[in-house]
This record gives C-alpha cells, structure tokens and sequence, in this order.
C-alpha cells in the first residue's frame, strides 16, 4: 500500500512556509476564505517564480500537499520534502506511485496543490496539463484557482525566477468548482472537456486577480 503523505508534516511545511514567505517578501493574500473549510480540494496555482509553491503552501488556510517534480528532491531537500508531506512526481512517465499519493490524499479530504502548467513557464494558464483534470473527476474535488502576481511580473527583474526581495506579492484565491460535467464519466473525451472548461475557469480567474491587484 502506498503511504499517503503527512498531513501534520503538511502542517509544519505550513508554518515554516508562512515564516519564510512574510520574513522575505511581503504577501497580501485575498480571498482565502474561498477555500472551503473541510474536505478534498485542489489548489491549481500558476507558476511563474520559483516561490509560488511555497508562498501558496504559507497562506493557504489548510495544510497543502503539493505535486512537485522529482528533480527538486536533491540531497537534504529530499527527506525535508517529504517530510512535510510534499509529493514527489516523475512528469516524464506515469507515475503511479505519486498519482496513488495524490489521490490518497483527496481521499483523506486533503488539499493538493497541483501547478496546471507542469512547469515554471509564463504564469498565464496557457497550456494545462490533462492530470488536473484527472484528480479533480477521479477524487471527486472542487479546484480553487489561485493566482500568485510578483512584481518578478515586470521586466527587468534581476533574477527571473524570483520577486525581489521584500517586494509585495499578491496571492489571490478565487471561488471553487467542480471541473466534471456530473457524469462522473472519466473517458479521455471527458477528462479533455473537463481540462478546456478548467482553462476557461482558471484563465478567467487570472484576469480577474490582475485587474483586482492592479498586476
């Protein structure tokens, strides 16, 4: 049987997440009472800065268990990322020991944090990856969007993967739904429909979060 990854070292991620995240820049969070109080639920975050996973894994309400690419747990980062309940993820192959884990979590009515995109790229939503979709049918989850907006948004930035420091950073939380059209159904077709109508929810909610932060 798979471990399910643990929700008190999720918790502690947590609390070193919210210490490091507000001692180095400064988050303004809205929203985060869209995040239902109990229950599974995936967090779909863009990705844009290296801190994304992290600052959403400080202010988010509940402790969250992200999918983060195996190629992260280098070294100490290894234990340490487990530890605090992080799921370690091959995106080259199916990997089924960190999909078990995924939905073990849901199950236990978890948070997971997923990163649609797959990987570090504009932090837009453009291109999103079907395995969303696939959690949120198969363990039966509403998706919060959440969008985190840097002032690393504007060019010129001296390291592009990271906002600088003591710079705000804007984490905003957006109202959850369901991704399945009620079927249940988990065909390709259906997991195809349920990814174009969560594009469509999260590219929306992107807009939204821009002209509400002024990024």
């Amino acid at each position: 049987m798979t471990d399910v990854p643990s929700l008190r070292g999720a918790e502690v991620g947590r609390r070193i997440g919210v210490g490091l995240m507000y001692g180095l820049w400064k988050p303004r969070v809205l929203g985060s009472w869209r995040v239902p109080a109990a229950g599974p639920v995936i967090l779909a975050v863009n990705h844009a800065h290296n801190i994304d996973g992290p600052m959403v894994m400080g202010v988010s309400p509940r402790p969250t268990h992200f999918l983060i690419k195996k190629e992260a747990f280098v070294g100490p980062l290894d234990p340490f990322l487990t530890g605090i309940g992080q799921v370690k993820v091959d995106r080259h192959s199916t990997d089924r020991t960190a999909i078990a884990r995924a939905l073990g979590v849901l199950e236990r009515g978890g948070v997971l944090g997923i990163f649609p995109e797959g990987t570090r790229g504009e932090g837009d939503f453009a291109s999103i990856r079907a395995g969303l979709a696939y959690f949120a049918v198969r363990g039966g989850a509403p998706i919060v969007p959440v969008a985190v907006l840097g002032s690393s948004d504007r060019p010129g930035r001296l390291i592009k993967a990271l906002p600088p420091l003591r710079s705000r950073v804007d984490v905003v939380f957006g109202d959850p739904f369901d991704a399945g059209d009620g079927s249940g159904r988990r065909t390709r077709k259906a997991l195809d429909e349920a990814t174009a109508r969560i594009q469509k929810q999260l590219t929306a909610h992107l807009e939204n979060a821009r002209r509400l932060t002024g990024r």
